[in-house]
């Protein structure tokens, strides 16, 4: 019976049938037992490209297995290699191994060469690969003086290093004399040939040790080219330089350097060529110069870059795509852009492939009579050429087996028999490389053997998988069974799976999965069993968890640990701190379930990790120790945490992936929590959106993710000061799309026109999408129907309208996301409702109740249902006035409107006027609008209270009567009865004398109040009456007459003689006093004015006082209104009127006042106003005419 390759895994299914495994004829990788006969398998071998170090022993190995056991042979470049002639080879007994012994004596460079092993025994005979022997090469640097370089500061320089060519290629690195690697940054790194590049430089690029070093790692030397010496100069050292060796014409010019756009440095020309083999690491170089120093972009043209795969190096100068494939082909740009500009170049990429496997072909055990086939298949690129040999040899040229058949990449065989043993090779080879493969065919006949071991126990943690091994052998191939208990029962559940391998797995293990399980192997030559034991244990935990602790440095602290295990198991525990074994500390003491630590310190801060072992399974818990000084000199600066750093993605699923990063200093106040967002490069780049938060101690995270978005990740740090700054991005990771996880939210389906449902909903964003192509199933059918849903699909819109529905009535909608990986789940159907239309009938039976004058309640019944057609919103009442003819000329009648909700009945008119006639009608309202109307109704309101009368005049006061004038109330409410004036007289205190009622006819408009006092104020208080009542009083206040009489007597003291005496003789003495005073001022000297105005700087400027002769404040005798104080004389020494209050023009006669050549006044002082004196004046000089006036009134 022939052996096959099975399935991974089988599921064993609930059926009845026993659980069984019909392996099929072919068998991956099979292992025959090395006591049978089997022909050789080269077990290992050297590499096809083996680099040597010239100063070892040269070892080319070859191991193989094989019953007999095999024999060995050697090719060294295509021709058999005579080891016994060679004293200097010996193999390696039992073995194909090869050792050369070149450190006696003998050099390397006399092995190199191709050489192939070949493993034989009477079943047939397997070969190694090709492998190639070179011994590795690191020549010296020739010898060469390098010239200092000299160069403007600004200027572009490529140092170049040209190492020598050794064997495997060196790596190139540049360092100075002190062996510390020369910085490099955007504008100065090393290209891919070993080159150092400037796209400007700086003074502080000046060395003299700019050194290239090459190191070869199969022969660990390190070889050194001589330094390079480079000046960077400023412009003034410049043309010092040319000022000593040139002439003046060749200076340059002040600016030290000029601003240029970018050109490259590497590659050459606008374009370029790449080739690179498949599987290996694509990389690719733009180097530009220019100032400012230019960035690096890169884009593929006709494509995107794989983002997995896809590194950038060398400050971005470099674009690397790792496990490179045939699909990465194509043309990449480079683009080097500054503020002047941007320069592309286009690289062209072609990927070739050395040949790699399809079907590799596998070992065939056969019964004799069976059928087998061999399958070799292989791509490249170009396509590799298949060839076949058997036992080494060609198989064109091999001898003949009538059981085998070629066809190409395939070997068929037919009724085997023992002779049809053997070792065949195919050879699958093209420009760029070559498969070599051994696969035998060993024809057997042999009954199931089991190769586990017998009554193996297996102990397994419970809720875990369990697998039990049934490693087995047969030919023909055997079928497997498998029993659980003493009764032999076998397993019918579909809680299991068997492997290829014979292995049954428990993916759960429970307990009650303990017990004997037996595996039975059988093939038409017999039958082999084996029993093994399963037993389930109790899981480990951690009951009692370390605790966070912050502790003073000096004292002692402890951790907990409390475990929990089967008891069956011996668990040990052990602490860890930061990972690593606890310091070798005294103060370090662990005892069952505790860690002690004593005399805390700084050092002593960290991570303490419980580990709890069993032989099954382990556990573990953490706490982190802050040691804090207890009373710290200087105070410690606590801040908010510095931002995390270090970020790695780990675990990268489908829809979670593990996130880990290092905490920044916490600045002495313990980290509480992290923060972790996320942003979406592909949906919404540059926003970040909340993913989750974590304990302080925590440094790793699993994540939980969507499809079909480009995750970038950050974390903050917060401790009882705030947050930290955000760390930087993490890589970015790009999800598999999947079927979207969620629909739609907030459908509804509403009418906008009587005939059609309109469908919205709020579509999934970018981010719920999970996939390309999103797109929309819109679903509906009638609710109360038998109709089939009807379906369409939409994209980019929120809404569908469907047309011709019948008006109102309700559907059953359903909106359903998909992409182009699938549907959503099935989403709930909700009800909506097509189109509404107008009510089509009015509310009937409608009734008034008048509650008072201005409220009246009103009732009716109630449309049908049918008749609304739409949503019921209530019912709306109109109602108005009735207007005279004189007004409803003036105005529209002003309808009112109110309304109810929903389906109530009646309702409440308020605010209305009293004593007037109204008309209403009702409607009833749905969501399109208002029904008919009912017929009008009329109601009429009873009289109220009148307002208060529009106004009250009192007019023609006399010595005793009053007359009072009003017009009628402009709201009288009804029919006015009555006028009601009451009054009453207030005296000199404003006390209230009696109050006055009267009745006055409501025909009235004006009244007459007689028999009053004379002189006195009455206060007046008005009001109108209806049949309701009376209405709002208006009050008014007036004074009657003085009696002529009494006031005849009362003499204008102005008119009597004896008062006009006295002011003619006041008068007199004025005019007596002020001649004496002019008399006296003409014999006493000069008007002090000049002096005093000769004495000042500015005579524009200065106050005029009394006592520098001129005038200062004064006041009116009559009214004392106080005048502008210090007023300025012009310069043209006139004075105006309009400069100021205080002119000397107000007290003349209309011409303006004049001094002498010597300062003093001439003119005469008839004021219109008199003066007082500002202030006490001790002038010992005359006062002034008016002053002196003054002092006599």
């Amino acid at each position: 019976m022939q052996l096959k390759i099975m399935p991974k895994k089988k599921h064993l299914s609930a059926g009845r049938a026993p659980l069984m495994l019909f392996l099929c004829q072919m068998i991956s990788a099979l292992e025959v037992p090395l006591d049978l006969v089997q022909p050789p398998t080269i077990t290992q071998q050297s590499p096809k490209d083996y680099i040597i170090d010239p100063r070892e022993n040269i070892v080319i190995q070859c191991e193989a297995k094989g019953k007999p056991s095999p024999s060995f042979s050697w090719t060294r470049n295509g021709t058999h290699f005579d080891i016994d002639k060679d004293p200097l080879v010996t193999m390696k007994p039992g073995s194909g191994t090869l050792t050369i012994n070149i450190m006696s004596e003998g050099k390397a460079e006399t092995y190199e060469g191709v050489y192939q092993c070949t493993a034989r025994n009477e079943r047939g005979a397997a070969i190694s690969n090709n492998i190639v022997i070179r011994p590795s090469r690191s020549p010296l640097w020739t010898k060469e003086k390098l010239e200092p370089i000299i160069l403007r500061n600004g200027q572009s320089l490529v140092l170049p290093c040209r190492p020598p060519i050794g064997l495997p290629p060196p790596i190139i690195f540049w360092m100075d004399n002190s062996f510390q690697r020369l910085p490099q940054s955007e504008r100065v790194s090393q290209g891919l040939n070993g080159d150092l590049y400037f796209s400007n430089v700086l003074p502080e690029d000046t060395r003299e040790d700019y050194i290239c070093y090459a190191r070869f790692n199969h022969t660990q030397t390190i070889q050194q080219k001589q330094p390079i010496s480079v000046k960077v100069i400023s412009v003034d050292e410049l043309n010092d330089t040319i000022a000593a060796n040139l002439s003046d014409t060749e200076f340059y010019g002040a600016k030290s350097h000029r601003q240029r756009p970018p050109t490259f440095l590497t590659p050459d020309g606008n374009t370029s060529r790449k080739e690179e083999l498949r599987g290996n690491v694509l990389s690719l170089e733009c180097i530009a110069e220019g100032l400012p120093t230019p960035i690096i972009y890169w884009i593929k043209e006709d494509g995107t870059l794989p983002i997995n795969r896809t590194f950038y190096r060398n400050f971005k100068k470099t674009l690397q795509i790792v496990q490179v494939t045939e699909a990465d082909s194509g043309n990449y740009q480079c683009i080097a852009k500054n503020a002047l500009g941007a320069i592309h170049h286009t690289i062209s990429v072609t990927v070739k492939a050395a040949p790699y496997w399809i079907i590799a072909p596998q070992n065939l055990v056969l019964s004799p009579e069976e059928d087998g086939t061999l399958i070799c298949r292989a791509n490249g690129n170009p396509k590799p050429r298949i060839s076949w040999l058997s036992n080494g040899v060609p198989i064109e040229i091999a001898p003949d087996d009538p059981s085998r058949k070629i066809d190409g990449d395939t070997i068929i065989f037919s009724k085997v028999q023992e002779r049809s043993s053997a070792v065949y090779q195919c050879n699958a080879s093209n420009e760029y490389g070559y498969l070599l493969a051994n696969a035998f065919v060993n024809v057997l006949a042999e009954p199931p053997r089991i190769l586990t071991s017998a009554n193996t126990l297996y102990q397994v943690i419970a809720n875990r998988p369990a697998l039990l091994d049934c490693a087995f052998f047969g030919s023909p191939l055997p079928t497997i069974e498998w029993f659980k208990g003493a009764k032999g029962s076998a397993l019918r559940e579909d809680i299991y799976v068997l492997h290829e391998n014979g292995t049954l797995e428990i993916p759960v293990a429970q307990k009650d999965s303990t017990g004997t399980y037996t595996c039975v192997a059988r093939n038409k030559l017999g039958m082999a069993n084996n029993d093994v034991h399963l037993e389930i244990k109790d899981p480990t935990r951690i009951i009692k968890q370390p605790e966070y602790a912050v502790v003073q440095r000096g004292s002692t602290v402890s951790f907990e640990c409390k475990v929990k295990h089967d008891h069956t198991l011996i668990p040990t525990v052990m602490w860890l701190k930061d990972h690593g074994e606890l310091p070798n500390d005294g103060r370090f003491t662990v005892d069952k379930d505790r860690l002690v630590v004593a005399d805390v310190n700084d050092d002593d801060g960290g991570t303490y990790t419980c580990v709890a072992n069993t032989t099954l399974d382990n556990v573990s818990a953490s706490a982190v120790l802050s040691v804090v000084a207890p009373t710290p000199t200087p105070a410690p600066i606590y801040d908010v945490p510095n931002p995390p750093f270090d970020l790695e993605l780990t675990d990268q699923l489908d829809r979670s992936v593990q996130l880990s990063w290092t905490p920044g200093d916490d600045n002495n106040s313990p980290i509480t929590k992290f923060i972790i967002e996320y942003e979406d490069a592909m949906h919404e780049p540059g926003l970040w959106h909340h993913q989750t938060e974590v304990p302080g101690t925590q440094t790793t995270a699993q994540l939980k993710l969507s499809p079909y978005v480009n995750y970038s990740f950050r974390v903050m740090a917060e401790n009882n000061l705030g947050r930290s700054l955000p760390s930087e991005a993490s890589e970015q990771y790009l999800t598999k799309a999947a079927e979207p996880d969620k629909n739609p939210t907030a459908v509804e389906g509403l009418g906008s026109e009587p005939d059609n449902l309109v469908i919205t909903w709020k579509p999934l964003n970018g981010f719920e999408s999970n996939g390309p192509g999103l797109q929309y199933k819109v679903s509906w059918r009638q609710k109360d129907g038998d109709d089939e849903w009807t379906s369409v699909v939409v994209a980019n819109v929120s809404k569908y309208i469907v047309s011709g529905t019948p008006t109102f009535v309700p559907y059953l909608i359903k909106v359903q996301a998909l992409n182009d990986a699938g549907f959503a789940p099935e989403p709930a159907a909700v009800m909506g409702h097509s189109g509404e239309d107008l009510p089509m009938v009015a509310p009937g039976n409608v009734r008034v109740n008048v509650v008072n004058s201005t409220l009246a309640e009103v009732h009716w019944d109630p449309v049908p249902l049918k008749s609304i057609r739409g949503h019921l919103q209530g019912y709306r009442i109109y109602y108005w006035k009735a207007q005279s003819s004189l007004t409803r000329n003036r105005r529209h009648i002003e309808k009112k409107i109110l309304t109810f909700q929903g389906s109530k009945t009646h309702g409440m008119l308020p605010g209305l006027e009293p004593f007037s006639h109204y008309t209403l009608n009702v409607r009833v309202v749905n969501g399109k609008g208002e029904g008919p109307a009912s017929p009008d109704k009329v109601f009429n309101t009873p009289e109220g209270v009148p307002s208060a009368p529009s106004s009250l005049k009192i007019v023609n006061p006399t010595l005793d009567s009053l007359t009072l004038e009003w017009e009628p109330p402009s709201h009288p409410n009804g029919i006015l009865t009555e006028y009601t004036l009451k009054y009453q007289p207030i005296n000199s205190t404003h006390e209230l004398g009696p109050l006055v009622d009267l009745k006055i006819p409501a025909n009235k408009t004006r009244w007459i109040l007689k028999n009053l006092n004379f002189s006195t104020r009455y206060k007046f208080y008005f009001y109108a009456q209806t049949a309701a009542g009376s209405g709002i009083q208006i009050t008014e206040e007036a004074i009657t007459t003085v009696d002529e009489a009494m006031a005849s007597r009362q003499v204008d003291i102005a008119t009597q003689g004896w008062f006009i005496g006295l002011m003619c003789a006041v008068a007199l003495l004025i005019l007596i006093l002020l001649i004496v005073c002019f008399i006296r001022r003409n014999k006493g000297g000069k008007y002090p004015v000049k002096e005093k105005e000769d004495a000042h700087a500015d005579p524009e400027i200065q106050p005029m006082k009394e006592d520098d002769g001129t005038f200062g404040e004064y006041s009116d005798a009559e009214d004392h209104k106080p005048l502008k104080k210090g007023s300025r004389t012009p310069s043209d020494r006139t004075v105006k009127k309009e400069d100021s209050d205080d002119s000397l023009v107000d007290y003349g006669e209309g011409v303006n006042g004049q001094f002498n050549e010597d300062g003093s006044f001439i003119g005469q002082y008839s004021g219109k106003k008199e003066k007082e004196p500002a202030e006490g004046n001790e002038s010992s000089e005359a006062p002034s005419p008016v002053n002196a006036m003054n002092s006599f009134v």
